[in-house]
């Protein structure tokens, strides 16, 4: 059985990888952790993760000697979600071309779309993805489990749909899948409140498959999972994993499209330039309907 501590060996990748690390475990390598590097301590997704991740699982989900897929952070934190220093200030200047008419909001709106293309890659992989999260998993983290197949979670992980609170419609994925792992009332809840929560509520609330003591122990959990699932027939794994997502994937797809119209047309507003500078300067931010 893999663990934290097995020992591990390169997965090759015919492209360098900067915001991941891809490895091989298990029986025969047949277990592929990802681990997110950064930038930074919380593993944020800047633009190298957007851009190496749809790649990277693509692969993984094409090659046959692998089996099952698992995903974790570096450090002590799974991700803080998305890179708000690399970011800030994109969809403004962006919009600002031509006035923010429709060429710009056009042209904002396949930028979007493309992002959505790492994690649709995560959720459509042909193997199945299993999280190990410790830390903070924030906003982009969120649609990120989302994007898994199941989470295992340590006991002092914490998580938000931290986008509300930074005057963005989350887009990367969570509104989209989080309905088929959520009731509808929790959701709502976290959605709208953009509240932080711990693993103990997370697994009430069926984030989390399961919660472990330590970060060694969700991480090995996930890869309990992982081989588990790589002892079973990998065609028929693969089968129930299509006919599992045959209904999701139309529902997702439509939400996906819809949120990134809704973007397009109204995500520059005075509230999502104070949150973007509140967040520079450390303070709470005050936001005004604008």
């Amino acid at each position: 059985m893999s663990s934290p501590t097995d020992v591990a060996t390169p997965y090759e990748f015919d492209e360098p990888l900067t915001a991941l690390a891809a490895t091989r475990h298990g029986e025969e390598g047949s277990v592929v952790r990802v681990t997110l590097l950064g930038p930074g301590k919380g593993n944020a997704m800047g633009p190298a993760f957007w851009a190496e991740t749809p790649k990277l699982f693509r692969a993984l989900g094409a090659d046959e000697s692998v089996r099952a897929i698992v995903v974790t952070g570096s450090g002590p934190h799974f991700t803080y979600g998305l890179d708000l220093t690399s970011f800030a200030g994109g969809a403004g200047a962006t919009l600002a071309d031509d006035g923010g008419l429709a060429r710009a909001r056009t042209r904002f709106l396949y930028e979007i779309r493309e992002m959505q293309t790492a994690l649709d890659a995560v959720a459509d992989c042909r193997k199945p993805v299993a999280a190990a999260i410790s830390g903070w998993c924030i906003g982009g983290g969120i649609d990120l489990l989302a994007a898994c197949d199941v989470r295992y979670g340590s006991a002092e992980a914490k998580f938000s749909i931290r986008e509300v609170r930074m005057a963005i419609v989350a887009d990367m994925g969570s509104l989209a899948r989080l309905p088929g792992i959520l009731s509808e009332g929790h959701l709502r809840e976290l959605a709208y409140t953009g509240r932080d929560i711990d693993a103990t509520k997370a697994e009430r609330v069926g984030l989390l498959n399961d919660v472990l003591p330590t970060p060694d122990e969700a991480l090995a959990a996930a890869h309990a999972f992982a081989d588990e699932v790589a002892a079973n027939p990998p065609l028929v794994v693969q089968g129930v994993k299509e006919v599992l997502d045959v209904n999701r994937a139309e529902r997702v797809a439509a939400a996906q499209r819809y949120v990134t119209t809704w973007n397009a047309a109204f995500l520059p507003s005075h509230d999502l330039t104070e949150a973007m500078t509140a967040f520079l300067q450390r303070r709470a931010p005050k936001f005004e309907g604008r």
